[in-house]
């Protein structure tokens, strides 16, 4: 009889581990985005405007500091994947290929096998954006970059990246990994150059829903932008998803958010700003064998990420450098995370 009783404790232990790693493989593909804020090496690139971030120039971004960027780096991918590293890591700022491989091979973050693909972007400073992937759990199939075609003549900034793969289910994944251009220069003055960007962003999505029978498009970035800014609400025409939802559409899983007070991953004078963002195709919206969680997406705001925010009140990211000086943090932006629930 104790035997017996023995045996069925163990069926129902095996049975439970099972369902929580049944449960675990369709809740656990989570997509994070970080703007890692000027991950430069310490190299001189002749071809771009890296002296600043050299040994000798103003930020003096001396070897040591650029190791302790990588390891603070690693932290926040750790840390916005709890139990289990997340299958897909967008990042922007990155100065070139070697970096992110680096970052990927000769860091801590080696541990958690991330293969890469990174852009080879003509920006004035060189900056590119990458995007990190779990091989076991998103197969590679294609990879392309697109330069975006400005109206401003000799106007240059980072390609968009695009990649494609295949899902444990066997569903297609396209994934969009932006860094829109900087509002350096007053947002009203440089606004047609993100209006340029999105404009051609939504040239590749609309191809997508033609040549696909069910587009599942993420699109994730720095976008420099607020939501419901001219560039992502019309010319991308990203909806709030409080809208009615549509297959063939794209919706932004922040926009609903827009004015709520102290939301938001950049703080400028004082106040936040969602410059980070998730746009979907509303494919992902349903309840399908691949959708969003919860239909939402989240700011990673952990304590460490923040410091107290002496000019306006409240808390600040806790970035790697003010100015010139060194203070050892991680960056000027909040990570941005979601999940997918695959069937």
């Amino acid at each position: 009889m104790q035997i017996k009783h023995l045996l069925f404790v163990s069926l129902l232990t095996i049975h439970g581990i099972f369902s929580a790693n049944k449960a675990l493989a369709q809740n656990d593909f989570r997509i994070m985005f970080y703007n890692v804020e000027n991950l430069f090496d310490t190299k001189n690139d002749a071809d771009h405007a890296d002296e600043e971030f050299l040994p000798d120039g103003a930020m003096k971004w001396q070897t040591w500091k650029y190791w302790e960027k990588l390891k603070n780096i690693t932290r926040v991918i750790t840390a916005v994947g709890q139990m289990q590293s997340p299958a897909l890591v967008g990042l922007c700022e990155i100065e070139n290929d070697s970096v992110i491989f680096d970052l990927t091979r000769r860091s801590p973050l080696r541990a958690q096998q991330y293969e890469y693909v990174a852009t080879n972007s003509p920006d004035e400073r060189g900056i590119d954006v990458a995007l990190l992937y779990q091989r076991d759990r998103f197969r590679l199939i294609h990879k392309n970059e697109y330069r975006i075609p400005f109206r401003e003549k000799n106007k240059t900034s980072r390609n968009i990246l695009h990649v494609v793969g295949q899902l444990v289910n066997k569903d297609t994944l396209d994934v969009f990994v932006c860094h829109f251009p900087s509002r350096g220069g007053g947002q009203l003055a440089t606004e047609q150059s993100r209006i340029d960007a999105a404009f051609l962003l939504k040239r590749k999505t609309d191809s997508l829903f033609h040549v696909r029978r069910n587009a599942n498009i993420v699109i994730m970035g720095d976008f420099n932008d607020h939501p419901d800014d001219k560039s992502l609400s019309q010319t991308l025409n990203a909806q709030s998803i409080k809208k009615e939802i549509e297959d063939m559409k794209l919706y932004n899983l922040f926009r609903h958010r827009v004015n709520e007070k102290g939301f938001g991953t950049y703080k400028y004078q004082g106040k936040w700003e969602i410059l980070d963002q998730f746009i979907v195709s509303g494919n992902l919206l349903h309840h399908g064998s691949i959708e969003v969680k919860n239909n939402c997406a989240h700011v990673f705001n952990a304590d460490f990420l923040l410091e107290r925010d002496e000019r306006n009140g409240g808390k600040r990211p806790y970035r790697t450098n003010i100015g010139p000086r060194y203070i050892g943090g991680f960056s000027d932006h909040l990570p941005i995370y979601m999940n997918l629930v695959i069937r």
